[in-house]
């Protein structure tokens, strides 16, 4: 995947492969496998984030999905620390689970929206940054439109760096919840075998879903059109088709489909979307053609009747709004480790 070419990147905000996320996620101490932490301090991508870090984040987020169904549904660990939600691209499910992941934990949020900020005067993404931290917040959420602004911001702040989406790099609260939701139904994902189908290319969620995949084990194929699936992408075990049929053949424990990003179809990578429905969709025959019990999945926001019809997307098998719930989850997990959380969630303070 460090092949894979990415969007050009403002002068401020250097050129990140998905390479990059390796040195970044390193340990940032050596005693964390014992002493409840994660071994790393920021969350900017699934590369390089080990086997133990993701188990600490799926069980921690086992346990706040028990505090989300209580009558009131907030903990204090993150109270007294600000955090915020800088936000340079449109975004809904994503904000919106981060912003009450974060007052569920009682943190002070501050949202940032790029469109209404001195970003329209010119501001670069540094001196917003600096304006920022001058008002000493702790942790930082961005999605930027460019691959590596998150691991630009871990070089200019001495704030904790969540990445909530960063260009076609990655996505790894997305990864996370993905992963969450397959594993809160097996528990083991060893030879458990995940068929990613769309528009991968330019998917950050493939590209974390992939690499948290398979540091769980899992066995992980991706299908559609040639001009969308990256060859390089089987240098990493990863199993690439280009018929959807051949691929469903070999047997799926749970599909994630992606998004066809109508905004791309100028750049000429589909026929057409109908075309893509008649070779690629997930309508109900396909989806028969599953394993027994097999999960149906979908980042969202859903294209209904272009890659997944209705009658799949609202069936039995489907976890879509289980993925949603998961995801506030996930997030508050996310934070809360990140933030040095190591005690049981939801006890303290009780």
């Amino acid at each position: 995947m460090t092949k894979t070419k990415t969007a050009d990147t403002p002068a401020e905000t250097p050129h990140q492969s998905v390479s990059g996320n390796a040195a970044q996620n390193r340990p940032a101490q050596t005693d964390s496998a014992t002493d409840g932490r994660l071994r790393i301090r920021h969350l900017l991508g699934l590369e390089g984030v080990c086997r133990e870090d993701i188990e600490r984040i799926l069980t921690t987020a086992e346990s706040f999905k028990e505090v989300l169904d209580r009558p009131i549904k907030k903990v204090p660990p993150l109270r007294g620390q600000t955090v915020v939600n800088l936000f340079y691209e449109p975004s809904t499910r994503t904000r919106i689970s981060f912003e009450l992941a974060e007052k569920r934990l009682s943190a002070d949020v501050v949202n940032f929206t790029a469109s209404t900020s001195s970003v329209t005067k010119g501001e670069s993404l540094r001196d917003t940054v600096k304006n920022i931290l001058a008002m000493r917040t702790d942790v930082i959420v961005i999605r930027h439109p460019s691959p590596g602004a998150p691991h630009f911001l871990t070089r200019a702040t001495d704030a904790i760096v969540l990445n909530a989406g960063d260009g076609s790099h990655e996505h790894p609260t997305q990864g996370l919840l993905d992963i969450y939701t397959i594993w809160e139904r097996w528990r083991d994902l060893r030879g458990k075998r995940v068929l990613i189908v769309g528009d991968v290319a330019h998917s950050r969620v493939a590209r974390s879903n992939i690499w948290g995949l398979l540091t769980m084990g899992a066995e992980v194929a991706i299908c559609g059109p040639a001009t969308l699936i990256p060859r390089s992408f089987s240098d990493y075990g990863v199993e690439v088709y280009t018929d959807i049929d051949k691929a469903l053949d070999r047997g799926v424990d749970a599909i994630n489909v992606l998004r066809i990003q109508r905004e791309r179809q100028g750049s000429a990578f589909l026929p057409s979307l109908r075309e893509y429905s008649r070779l690629f969709g997930i309508d109900s025959e396909r989806a028969r053609r599953l394993r027994p019990g097999a999960l149906v999945m979908h980042p969202g926001p859903m294209n209904r009747g272009v890659e997944i019809t209705s009658e799949v997307a609202d069936g039995a098998n489907s976890v879509i709004l289980d993925q949603v719930t998961n995801g506030l989850a996930v997030r508050m997990a996310a934070l809360y480790l990140l933030c040095g959380g190591q005690a049981t969630p939801g006890r303290e303070g009780e």
